[in-house]
Formats: structure tokens, sequence, C-alpha cells
């Protein structure tokens, strides 16, 4: 077997396809977030505004979580030194799961790595403890809770996206007795869109299943105190367990659940993802919880942040670029083909200094690529103008024309 011309061949697919993904080096600049320096291939810098982060709220660089770590790292040092069950629980990961219990209004929760690993080991977990589980996951979940369904070993059932009423036929069509979970989640990042909450806990109780709510890109963001959709609607007491992640909205790093204390308890005995990894650093705990509860205090961070995606949208709009529109947070930029979507993000970056990350497959579907915005606070008048003056500039002049960017 020749290991090395395998490797060449699945990576010179990637590049026919289109679709090979490039990590763009940059550094960001503390109190300057959306900027931050590229340094290019060539050794060589310059000056950039990013425009597909997923620090909504721009919390990575508040003082206030920043003053936290620092108290930590003095208090402690760097890392937990163990797993949670063997020297790596603290005062500090003991204060930010009380803060996310809080938050969604739950019980209990259960800190984990980050939120993929938090939606795959509980997932791939559930099954243990309730023998015979059928789990009913959206067929846009994300590659989380798809990995999660998949590894756990028990029966999965996968209902059209937000379709209620296909979901009812699965339900329907499986033994009454049989233990049961619907997996789904409150936005969907790459579209934008909500899932049906109240609709599905109302099937979930008509069928007696549990419900499994990933609010990734709902938390911070949305609700009163930023306990996500769930907390907007007054749901979160319909759904048994919520996923949710600290590395976006609250600008830090790590995934958790928020659950019953007996949920906790179970999946913190039985999940390996759980079990067998290093917890976070005190630093890092400490940091999350400053930033969790600073947004409980301010709502305006989040009212501003919906403000500026509607005005984003809008603008773009006007130039009749192919928008999709939910009403989230989310501004995706429909291209169509990974070719085209690459270069376009390649001349937004190194022409107009804006670095917008192309999305392509496996992210989301073949002839679905897109270029996906995420505006924030920290991102201005003077920011939004640059960026729809690039996009107007290269949408106008052939940036998409086939011909052009295929030479």
């Amino acid at each position: 077997m020749d290991y090395s011309a395998k490797l060449d061949a699945a990576i010179d697919r990637l590049h026919e396809e289109g679709r090979y993904r490039t990590f763009i080096d940059i550094e960001r600049k503390n109190g300057q977030f959306p900027h931050a320096v590229w340094t290019r291939p060539d050794g060589s810098t310059q000056e950039i505004t990013v425009w597909c982060g997923n620090d909504y709220l721009g919390m990575g660089q508040n003082p206030v979580v920043l003053q936290a770590m620092h108290e930590a790292i003095d208090a402690t040092g760097a890392g937990s030194g163990g797993t949670r069950n063997i020297s790596g629980t603290t005062v500090y990961h003991k204060r930010l799961e009380a803060e996310l219990a809080d938050l969604h209004g739950k019980e209990a929760a259960l800190l984990f790595t980050s939120a993929y690993i938090a939606n795959d080991a509980t997932l791939s977990t559930l099954p243990k403890l309730f023998p015979g589980l059928i789990i009913y996951s959206d067929a846009l979940n994300h590659a989380s809770m798809i990995e999660g369904v998949r590894r756990n070993g028990g029966a999965k059932r996968v209902f059209r996206h937000n379709d209620v009423a296909h979901l009812r036929e699965l339900l329907e069509a499986d033994d009454p007795a049989a233990p049961k979970l619907i997996a789904f989640e409150s936005v969907y990042s790459m579209d934008g869109d909500f899932g049906p909450i109240k609709e599905i806990c109302d099937l979930a109780d008509e069928f007696g299943a549990l419900t499994y709510l990933d609010e990734v890109h709902a938390v911070g963001l949305y609700g009163p105190r930023g306990g996500g959709v769930t907390e907007r609607d007054n749901l979160a007491h319909r759904i048994d367990i919520i996923n949710g992640t600290l590395a976006k909205a609250y600008g830090v790093m790590g995934g958790y659940i928020a659950a019953s204390p007996k949920m906790c308890d179970a999946i913190r005995s039985y999940a390996p993802g759980f079990i067998f990894t290093t917890s976070l650093s005190p630093a890092v705990a400490a940091g999350a919880a400053a930033s969790v509860a600073y947004l409980k205090d301010h709502p305006e961070l989040r009212e501003k942040h919906q403000e500026l995606a509607k005005v984003l949208k809008l603008r773009l709009k006007g130039l009749g670029l192919p928008i999709i529109d939910h009403g989230s947070h989310i501004v995706p930029v429909m291209v169509g083909d990974p070719v085209h979507t690459k270069k376009l993000s390649d001349m937004l970056l190194s022409e107009f200094g804006l670095y917008v990350q192309p999305i392509n497959y496996p992210t989301v579907p073949r002839g679905t690529e897109r270029l996906r915005f995420t505006p924030s606070p920290v991102h201005g008048p003077s920011e939004i103008d640059h960026l729809v003056q690039a996009m107007d500039s290269l949408w106008s002049h052939c940036a998409l024309n086939r011909a052009e960017l295929a030479g």
C-alpha cells in the first residue's frame, strides 16, 4: 500500500472539487476587534476586518471577562491538572455550572470542553441509560449531533427539516412503549432559521418523548438574560436537555448541557467524552462564568446585535444579492458553487481586507455554497459601509461570472 499516494489522492479530490479548506492566519487585536492582522503566505501582513467570527457580541475582549481570567491565572496557574473526576474539578467549574443552570432555569448543568463534545458524548450515551431508545433527529442537525446519534448504537429516525408532520408520522409508526428522544436546534446556523420548538414539545408530550435542544447559536443572543430562544419564548421548562456553547456569544471556550440533576449525574457517570477528558482550565471557566453573568444583565448588546444584523441584511438585499433571511442574526449570501465561493472570499480578503470564510460541502449541501456574514455590536457603520461597497463592486463587476472566476 502506498499510503502517501492515498493521502495525495484524498487531498487532490478536495482541490478538484474546489472545496479544499485554507486556514487564514490572523491575529485579533484586543480592544480593536473586529479588526485583526492577516499574515499572508509570503510572511507579509495586512490589516483586515473579520466578518465570519462566532464571537457574536465581542465578549472575547470584554474587560470583565479578561479580568476574571487574569485573576484565575494568578490564583491557580494555567491548567486544571486533570479530568473532572481526578483533581480537575475546581471552584471555577462549579461556579460556571451554577451560572449555566440558572441561565436556563434548570437545577443542574454539566461542562464539557466543547459543545461538539457535549452533543456527541450526551447523545451517544443516552441509549445506555434508556435501553431501546429511539432518537428522532432533524435532517439539518449539526454534525456533532449526527455523530452522537450515529455512534450510540440505538435506533434513529431522521425527520425532514422542521417538518413537524413528518416527525409525527415517524413517532406514530414506532412502538408507543419504546423510550423516545427528539433532537433538534433552536437556530440553524447555516440558513439562520428557527426550529419549531413549541410544536415539537407538544409532540413530545403527546408521545412521551424526551426533548434535546441545541441552543449553540442562540445562548447569549436571545431571551431577556441570554438563555436562548427557549427563554425568549418561555419554553425552557419544556426541554429536558439544553446544549449550549461558551465559544460563541460568550467569547471564550467550552460547551455544556443543562438538565435535571439526575440527567446530569447520569451523563457525568457514563459518558466517556466527559469521564476521560481533561477539564477546562480554571481561567477559561472563570472567564466564561463572568461572561454568562455579564450578559444576563446587559440585554442592550443583544438588541444592538439584532439591529446590526437587520441593517446588514437590508443593505445587501438592496444590492439584489440572494440573501436568506429567516429573522435571525445569521446573514448567508448564497453563491451556489464552491470554486466561485472560494474566489469571492479570496478577493474580499486580498482586495478589500474583508475576511469571510467560504462555506462549502459537507457543512452545507452541494449547490448551496455560500458566504456567511456574522455582524456584531463591534462592527460599526464604517465597517458595514466598506463591506457593502466591496460586495457591490465584486458582484456587479463579474465576480460571479463563471468564465472570469474560472480564469
